[in-house]
């Protein structure tokens, strides 16, 4: 990871106490760090790092602030999100590098020290919502044109309505499904 070599923190050079360290996210971090499957390919996030050590455990306080970009899900332009998150992570020295659960990592003593940038990011995309869709009206016009030209739409639905309002009630008023029918008889024998 030499080109994040930035976000190393010395940690066996770090005294008993708390230590601050500020670092800012910017295009060329999420260009370097994301892969071709990633959907934060910009942005601009303000990250501040308390780390406190006590004897040989550090922990890690991040929060994070800013703004990335990613593409909408229905006309693919991309658009803004907002990042606020605080999240924690406990490090302790021991033989060799392990991930003992998602708040605390282990890493070699003889190391001594830990590079935060896959943290940084891991924390920046869990921000993200699992679905982005501009504001009703503010997709590309072009592409939400092509895009309702090919939607299929039902004979009975008249509606222009993207919530699928229309589907949950005509599966709401079919007759029940035979196959659960056994299986709604367990739970009436509890």
């Amino acid at each position: 990871m030499g080109k994040f070599s930035l976000y190393n923190i010395p940690l066996k050079s770090l005294a008993e106490g708390v230590h601050k360290f500020e670092y800012i996210l910017d295009n060329q971090y999420f260009k370097l760090i994301g892969d071709a499957d990633s959907d934060v390919k910009k942005g601009a996030v303000n990250v501040e790092v308390s780390v406190k050590r006590i004897s040989s455990t550090f922990e890690f306080n991040f929060t994070l602030a800013g703004e990335v970009q990613v593409p909408c899900d229905r006309c693919l332009d991309d658009m803004p999100i907002e990042i606020d998150s605080k999240n924690r992570l406990v490090v302790k020295f021991g033989q060799e590098y392990s991930e003992e659960s998602d708040e605390i990592v282990i890493i070699p003593e003889n190391e001594g020290e830990i590079n935060i940038a896959w943290f940084l990011y891991e924390f920046v995309t869990l921000s993200v919502p699992m679905k982005h869709v501009h504001p009703p009206g503010k997709c590309n016009k072009v592409m939400s044109s092509k895009l309702n030209k090919h939607r299929a739409v039902s004979s009975d639905d008249d509606s222009d309505d993207d919530t699928g309002d229309a589907v949950d009630e005509e599966i709401d008023n079919n007759e029940s499904d035979p196959r659960w029918d056994a299986l709604k008889g367990l739970i009436d024998e509890e």
